[in-house]
C-alpha cells in the first residue's frame, strides 16, 4: 500500500486500485472506493468508455484518474501488469475467461503481485450454465425472484432502474468483498479473487423475505404482503395534483398517529383485519386525493406518522433535510450524491470530476513509477473488444 498523499481524504487513502474500464456495476464499485479515498486508476481503451453520455457527466468516474491502454496491442498486458505491480486491488467486469485471454487474469496478476485483491464483477458469476451468456440487470434480478416481487399484482413486475441488480446486488457486494479481502491481504500478505455475481448479491438481499416465506409470513406473489405494497398503511398514494405521498406507518403507534392526522379514526380497526384491508386502502386513497402533495407534506410535518412526499431526482437535493445534511453536492456544475457513508476521522469528499479517458497518463506514470504507461499505443480492431458491453458479464 502506498503512503497517502498529503491532503487526500477518506479511510482508504493510500490504497491503489486498478479498474479495467467497463460499464455498470464495475465503475460504480470503483467510484465507491475512490470516494473513500483510494487512488483509483481507470484503464480506458482507445476511444474512451462505453457509456453513451459525454464522459464529462459520468459521475461514476469521479475521484478517479484515467490512462489509456490498448489491451489488444502487443504490449497492452505488460503495461497493465506494470500497474498491477504497484496496486492493492484490481477490478474487472469482463465475461469469464476474457481477462485470462488478454493476459491480465488472476494467475498472471498474482504471479506479479501475490498480495493483490482481484475483484471480478459479472452478472451470472464465473461458472454455471449461464456464465458465458450476455445479460443485463433486469435478467439477473428476474431469475433471482427479486423482480417478480416488485409491483402491483395486476400489472407486470415494476423495473427498479438498475439499482437492485447492478448496484445493490453487484457493486455493493463487490466492494464488501474487496474490503474484506484487502483486510485479509494486509494481515497475511496473500491476495485472492473476489467473485461478485449480481445473481448472488441480489439473491442475498432477499434473505429476510425467504425466511418470512418459510415461516408462512410472506405470500410468494406481488402486492400481497406487508412490505410490497399489499399493505394499505405501507405504500404510495396519489394526491390531488397528480403527485404521490409515501406511507410507512407499520408500527401501531405510528399507525395511530397516521390515522388521526388523515382523519380516518372510524376505520382504524381495519389495520388488524386482513379482510378489511381493501376497505382501508380505498378510504386512504380517497382522502389523499383531497389535497395536493405540498398540502399533505405540510399537514404531516413534524409528526411520527411516517409519511413523506415522493420526490423526483431533481427535487430531492432541495429537500430541507437532505440539504441540511449535504446529502447531495455540486461539483463542476453537476448536482450529484455526496460520498456515503460518513466518517468522523477520515471524511470523504468529491475531490475531482469525472476522469477523462487518458488525461492522467503522465501523472499516473510518475506517481506510480510506471514508465511503461508512456509507450505508444497501437490500437487493434480485430477480435474481442474487452470493453464492449456485449463482451462483458454485467
Amino acid at each position: 500500500m502506498a503512503v497517502p498523499d498529503k491532503g487526500v481524504h477518506g479511510p482508504l487513502a493510500g490504497v491503489r486500485v486498478v479498474e479495467l474500464a467497463g460499464i455498470g456495476p464495475g465503475p460504480f464499485a470503483a467510484m465507491l472506493l475512490a470516494d473513500l479515498g483510494a487512488d483509483v486508476v481507470r484503464v480506458d481503451r482507445p476511444g474512451g468508455a462505453g457509456l453513451a453520455i459525454d464522459p464529462a457527466y459520468d459521475v461514476t468516474n469521479r475521484n478517479k484518474r484515467s490512462v489509456v491502454v490498448d489491451l489488444k496491442a502487443a504490449d497492452g498486458a505488460d503495461r497493465v501488469l506494470a500497474l498491477v505491480d504497484r496496486a492493492d486491488v484490481l477490478i474487472e467486469g469482463y465475461r469469464p475467461g476474457v481477462a485470462e485471454r488478454l493476459g491480465v487474469g488472476p494467475e498472471a496478476c498474482h504471479a506479479r503481485n501475490p498480495g493483490l485483491v482481484y475483484g471480478r464483477m459479472t452478472g451470472w458469476g464465473q461458472e454455471g450454465p449461464l456464465a458465458q451468456r450476455a445479460g443485463h440487470d433486469i435478467a439477473y434480478i428476474a431469475l433471482t425472484g427479486t423482480l417478480g416481487m416488485i409491483g402491483s399484482p395486476d400489472q407486470p413486475p415494476a423495473v427498479p432502474a438498475n439499482l437492485v441488480g447492478d448496484y445493490a446486488g453487484g457493486s455493493l457486494y463487490l466492494v464488501v468483498g474487496v474490503l474484506a479481502a484487502l483486510h485479509h491481504a494486509h494481515a497475511t500478505g496473500t491476495g485472492q479473487v473476489v467473485d461478485a455475481a449480481i445473481v448472488d448479491g441480489a439473491s442475498h438481499l432477499s434473505a429476510m423475505i425467504h425466511g418470512m416465506v418459510a415461516a408462512g409470513g410472506w405470500q410468494d406473489r406481488r402486492g400481497a404482503n406487508l412490505l410490497d405494497g399489499g399493505c394499505p398503511f405501507y405504500g404510495t398514494y396519489e394526491t390531488a395534483d397528480g403527485q404521490y405521498m409515501a406511507v410507512g406507518a407499520l408500527e401501531q403507534q405510528f399507525y395511530d398517529e397516521f390515522i388521526e392526522l388523515i382523519g380516518l379514526r372510524e376505520i382504524a380497526p381495519a389495520r388488524k383485519d386482513l379482510a378489511r384491508w381493501g376497505e382501508l386502502r380505498d378510504a386512504v386513497t380517497a382522502r389523499f386525493k383531497t389535497r395536493t402533495r405540498a398540502e399533505w407534506t405540510a399537514h404531516f410535518e413534524g409528526s411520527d406518522a411516517c409519511v413523506a412526499p415522493v420526490l423526483s431526482l431533481r427535487e430531492a437535493p432541495h429537500h430541507p433535510h437532505l440539504a441540511a445534511r449535504g446529502t447531495f453536492t455540486d461539483h463542476g456544475g453537476i448536482t450529484q450524491p455526496a460520498p456515503a457513508p460518513r466518517f468522523s476521522a477520515t471524511p470523504a469528499s468529491v475531490r475531482t470530476g469525472p476522469a477523462r479517458p487518458g488525461a492522467d497518463t503522465a501523472e499516473v506514470a510518475r506517481g506510480w513509477d510506471v514508465s511503461a504507461l508512456l509507450g505508444p499505443d497501437t490500437p487493434s480492431h480485430s477480435g474481442e473488444n474487452p470493453h464492449d458491453p456485449t463482451q462483458e458479464g454485467a
